[in-house]
């Protein structure tokens, strides 16, 4: 697998008085810092040179000769373009000692040498590998030599192995149950691992992508949306879960359907094995369904996303609440201040009331002196009067 490295590459500063061409209408574009990745025929070839210590020479002496011995096997003037080292996989003696009658035990992509291909490789890569284990390990080659007897079923496996991967139904079906990704069913992170991560944030999406990324490969629907990042909108997050909860899935498992024994011609036997291979089929199907909703319910339960959008929403809610209650703390106090008002005013008219009351008291009170002393004198005039007379 090709790695990144980094190389301190750093221009030369330009020239002392140097100027754009006259008319370009073009500036000095500024630095950019860029990643190269080491991929392409070159490196590859590169790479073959530094692992068997070959040179330049050497190299194209080789890459010659197999050139000229894959012309012989395929015809004169067939042409071989760089296989990128597809089917060139050492063979391990496991793979080695694979019985051909127990075919759909093996693994296709291992035996042509694409196990790091796998669903992805394409039929041309899939051709190129197989003349190439054709070339190792065909029976006339190792006609005459003393070696394990096994190598012609190998052969047979290279052969129907060839057969299967070629044919676009039967290899749907196997990669359907293919026995690779078995083995990382185990790869699954649970809640509790990604709450106990020293990152939550960046253990969960490293654990979860490469787990919703294998799934993709089964869905109907493309292109699948992928896993994200930890700053998504809320509206991506739950496209996510509502594509994952509504999975459409292609995956069958004719693959393991038992064959029908051999020899056997009794409508019943036939019969009772399709039905037991139908039932089967459901049971592995629903089995499948519901491993894939655990899996998303892990990553729904253990998304630090999520955790992120609803402090998100909380916060927003008391900040609309502590608004509204600055809203109605402002009309508390203006109705306050009215109610006041009116309670001085009607105080005030009261008071005034009053005083005019006390004040209408005293003129009556007044009024009611000045009669009677106005009565008191008439009294005293006429007897005055009246004493005179007498």
């Amino acid at each position: 697998m090709a790695s990144v490295v980094q190389l301190p590459i750093v221009p030369p500063p330009l020239p002392a008085g140097w100027t754009p061409p006259q008319g370009s209408g073009k500036s000095t574009a500024p630095l950019v810092e860029r990643k190269l990745l080491p991929v392409g025929e070159a490196y590859l070839a590169h790479v073959r040179r530094a692992v068997h210590k070959l040179t330049f020479e050497e190299h194209d002496k080789h890459t010659e000769e197999e050139r000229k011995r894959l012309e012989a096997l395929n015809g004169a003037g067939a042409s071989v373009e760089d296989d990128l080292g597809v089917g060139d996989e050492e063979e391990t003696e496991d793979l080695l000692l694979l019985d051909a009658k127990e075919w759909k035990k093996q693994d296709h992509y291992a035996v042509l040498g694409l196990s790091h291909l796998r669903y992805r490789a394409t039929e041309e890569q899939i051709k190129i590998a197989h003349r190439k284990k054709v070339l190792k390990h065909h029976p006339d080659k190792k006609a005459g030599q003393v070696g394990d007897s096994n190598d012609d079923a190998f052969f047979k496996c290279i052969q129907k192995a060839f057969e299967v991967l070629t044919n676009p139904e039967r290899r749907r079906q196997f990669d359907s149950v293919d026995p690779y990704y078995d083995m990382l069913e185990g790869d699954v992170p649970t809640a509790s691992q990604v709450q106990k991560a020293k990152n939550p944030e960046k253990y969960f999406f490293e654990a979860f992508g490469p787990v919703f990324e294998r799934e993709a490969r089964f869905s109907k629907k493309q292109p699948v949306p992928g896993l994200g990042s930890y700053n998504d909108s809320k509206e991506n997050v739950e496209a996510f879960y509502d594509f994952w909860y509504n999975f459409d899935s292609w995956r069958s498992f004719e693959y393991l359907d038992k064959e029908v024994n051999e020899g056997s011609d009794n409508r019943d036997d036939k019969r009772y094995t399709e039905k037991k291979n139908k039932s089967e089929r459901a049971r592995r199907k629903k089995e499948d369904t519901a491993r894939l909703r655990g899996i998303v319910d892990t990553a729904l339960a253990s998304d630090p996303r999520i955790k992120r959008i609803k402090q998100e929403e909380k916060e927003a809610r008391e900040a609309k609440k502590k608004n509204k209650g600055g809203v109605n703390g402002a009309g508390a106090n203006s109705k306050q201040k009215e109610e006041e008002e009116k309670r001085k005013a009607e105080e005030d008219a009261k008071k005034k009331e009053e005083e005019e009351k006390i004040a209408r008291a005293e003129a009556k009170k007044a009024k009611a002196a000045a009669a009677n002393a106005a009565k008191k004198a008439r009294r005293q005039q006429r007897a005055a009067e009246t004493g005179e007379v007498a």
